[in-house]
């Protein structure tokens, strides 16, 4: 009996406040570079890092999820953060994730560069070097060079860069790829900004996305 490969599973958490093409090209290219058999977008309950000011519910930003992954199999949404209580800590988030999935997938935590650069703060962020692989995804206005620093710094010098997987590998700890993605300059702030200053968010995220967040009124100015 031939064993059974494990799952490439990637993780996208944030608080999509809204979704948009940005988040949805960056997953799609990340799982085609890397074989993923599937992305779990995993929406924050409490972000601790974000101010609630402007932060719509949970429910809203859920529905946006929805609306943006059909149609696309390999997109799948958990409500995880939404079903634990408290803050939404990344490094618990994952240690669930595995414990729930029975650990025989290999986990790829999928991060913008410049979110990647604040793991510093964030609760525990060295365990998760033990607990998933990390794919950084290129971000405008963002050098690689600043990845290198600080993954050698503030993680450990132990990491080097492999030019066969484009990604720095470590004698213990997870592979930290990095990936030029096609580079979309979108953000859930300027879209939010937009739609305050009575602008059009058309062709910056989903047309489905576009109409749930006119129909419902959300992020009007009071």
């Amino acid at each position: 009996m031939h064993r059974r490969e494990p799952l490439a599973v990637g993780i996208m958490g944030g608080t999509f406040n809204p979704i948009h093409f940005g988040h949805l090209r960056a997953a799609e290219e990340v799982a085609e570079s890397l074989q993923l058999g599937q992305v779990i977008f995993i929406p924050a309950a409490k972000p601790p890092h974000k101010s609630e000011v402007g932060l719509v519910s949970f429910d809203h930003r859920w529905h946006m999820l929805e609306l943006a992954t059909a149609g696309n199999p390999l997109f799948v949404l958990s409500d995880l953060e939404y079903q634990r209580p408290g803050i939404s800590y990344s490094v618990e988030t994952l240690t669930q994730l595995a414990k729930e999935r029975g650990g025989g997938e290999e986990l790829y935590f999928v991060l913008g560069l410049d979110a990647f650069l604040e793991l510093p703060t964030w609760k525990s962020y060295r365990e998760l070097f033990s607990l998933c692989h990390f794919v950084v995804v290129a971000r405008p206005g963002f050098s690689p060079e600043s990845l290198d620093a600080m993954l050698k710094t503030q993680v450990s010098a132990s990491y080097s860069f492999d030019f066969q997987v484009q990604g720095y590998l470590h004698p213990s700890l997870h592979t930290v790829y990095y990936r030029e993605v096609t580079l979309l300059d979108i953000s859930s702030s300027s879209i939010r900004k937009l739609l305050a200053e009575g602008g059009t968010v058309r062709y910056l995220l989903p047309k489905k996305v576009e109409e749930y967040i006119q129909q419902q009124g959300l992020y009007q100015q009071p």
